[in-house]
């Protein structure tokens, strides 16, 4: 009776290994999943202004961009395998090398970072939608939004921002709870939305002016100096951002390689990131350049490079243009944040109470806490420095994915006892002490130390962008030392 109580305290359905049948992910839903990974504002106006604003020779970005790429495609490919060989979600294969009671805890710090992102995304998604609603009311009845009743804040937000907000996050539990292959189908759908919107925008914008829009995106392809000694710099520096901004969905791609057929689709669809990365980029710096050259038609906005795209939006003062754009990047913006936030928060979740959480009660939890996040990010979160304490908790990704590597691979040979990772009887392979291995805890410690000092010792700060390298790297070295000596 014991035992079954054990095994009950681990096994839930959700965390089980694949039934075979569902493993129906192939390259081409890959490519899509790697494409929303990209589609974001964020995305968008990191890419865009490496190539415009900082005077960086533009084959310096261009392969600094490739190699973040490439260094994402590595590390996502060794993380990735296990959980498509074994078909098991990240924490689950966390216990494997923290052990069973440890997975629980240090899973549920990815979950909380996770939640306090889906969050703040879900703040700056519902702008979106306030955008819209604000576009809705003034074409019916422009001296609407002069009313009493439009100016009252709450939070630092109004009525508008309030229904916002609530509509967000309810739009997003109906669309984020019913299971991944609607998930799946929705990345896909999402993505190929997304390129479409960017197509379209990029045709408006080569249209205006052929001749002086290419003239422009041509300019900007500068090979001169481009090998000279220093530009070394600018390329570490470019291959470090660009793998900081892919690095939070590496540790919990195991929530997706699990679905994908075979290691050969796996290896096919995580080079499409860089297909994705070179067909964004593209698009991006283009539409960036080309908005550039129409808006410095008008004084007021010469001197001044636009690589948000809510920016350019505002300033194009073009209706239908803008209603597009902001549906697109809702789009964009909700997908994200099912892939990098919600999924991952979900099986962390399931994790720590794994008797009496699902999908369905982890979502509600998910959503309940980031409308909390939401409504107060603005009035109180987002001045207290929340982000740095993000990233502090951030810094234990990249050691927690360097031991997992480290164990599966050097230590366990690629070899996992399936059935004892459900259960806490004491001589199952993975109970270690007491459920927790402790060198694995020492050495997630260590490499802590080395990868939190990037971010808050101010002589480390240069490397901040490779902090979850270093640490990976540190954690993995002192795992294998201490676990073969």
């Amino acid at each position: 009776m014991n035992q079954q109580k054990s095994k009950n305290s681990l096994i839930n359905w959700d965390l089980v290994s694949v039934n075979p049948n569902d493993k129906n992910w192939n390259w081409k839903d890959l490519f899509c999943f790697w494409g929303v990974n990209i589609q974001s504002v964020i995305a968008f106006s990191l890419i865009a202004s490496l190539y415009t604003v900082y005077n960086l020779n533009t084959f310096v970005i261009f392969f600094g961009t490739l190699s973040g790429a490439i260094l994402v495609y590595f590390f996502s490919n060794l993380i990735g395998k296990p959980s498509q060989k074994y078909g098991l979600p990240f924490v689950v294969l966390l216990r494997s090398s923290f052990g069973l009671r440890g997975a629980k805890y240090f899973g549920l710090i990815r979950s909380l970072v996770g939640i306090f992102l889906f969050g703040i995304q879900t703040y700056f998604l519902s702008k979106a939608f306030s955008y819209l609603i604000r576009i809705m009311i003034f074409y019916f009845d422009s001296s609407l939004l002069g009313q009493e009743y439009f100016l009252i804040f709450l939070l630092g937000m109004n009525i508008i921002d309030w229904i916002s907000v609530f509509f967000t996050i309810i739009f997003q539990f109906l669309l984020f709870s019913k299971g991944m292959n609607f998930n799946k189908r929705l990345i896909k759908i999402s993505a190929l939305a997304v390129y479409s919107g960017i197509i379209l925008f990029f045709f408006v914008v080569l249209l205006n002016d052929v001749k002086i829009t290419m003239r422009a995106f041509i300019e900007l392809l500068n090979f001169d100096n481009f090998l000279k000694k220093e530009n070394f710099g600018p390329l570490i520096t470019v291959t470090g951002t660009m793998f900081a901004y892919f690095s939070i969905i590496i540790l919990t791609f195991g929530d997706f390689s699990r679905y994908v057929k075979d290691s050969k689709q796996l290896n096919k669809g995580n080079l499409s990131l860089i297909l994705n990365l070179i067909i964004f980029s593209f698009f991006a710096v283009f539409i960036v350049t080309g908005v550039d050259v129409f808006l410095n038609e008008n004084p007021d906005n010469i001197g001044k490079i636009f690589t948000n795209p809510t920016d350019m939006i505002g300033k194009l003062d073009n209706l239908l243009i803008t209603i597009l754009s902001l549906i697109f990047i809702v789009i964009a913006s909700a997908s994200t944040n099912l892939i990098a936030n919600l999924i991952p928060s979900q099986y962390s979740l399931i994790n720590f109470a794994p008797s009496f959480l699902n999908l369905k009660s982890a979502t509600l939890i998910i959503i309940f806490l980031g409308f909390l996040i939401s409504i107060f990010w603005l009035s109180f979160l987002s001045q207290i420095g929340i982000l740095s304490l993000l990233d502090t908790f951030g810094a234990l990704f990249g050691p927690i994915f360097g031991i997992m590597i480290s164990d599966f691979y050097f230590v366990k040979k690629e070899n996992l006892i399936n059935k004892d990772l459900y259960t806490l009887e004491k001589d199952g392979s993975y109970y270690f002490t007491a459920g927790w291995h402790i060198k694995a805890v020492y050495s997630l410690i260590v490499g802590f130390i080395f990868s939190a000092a990037t971010i808050w010792n101010v002589n480390l700060m240069f490397l901040q962008s490779y902090s979850w390298i270093i640490g990976a790297i540190v954690a993995a070295f002192v795992y294998y030392l201490l676990v073969k000596k």
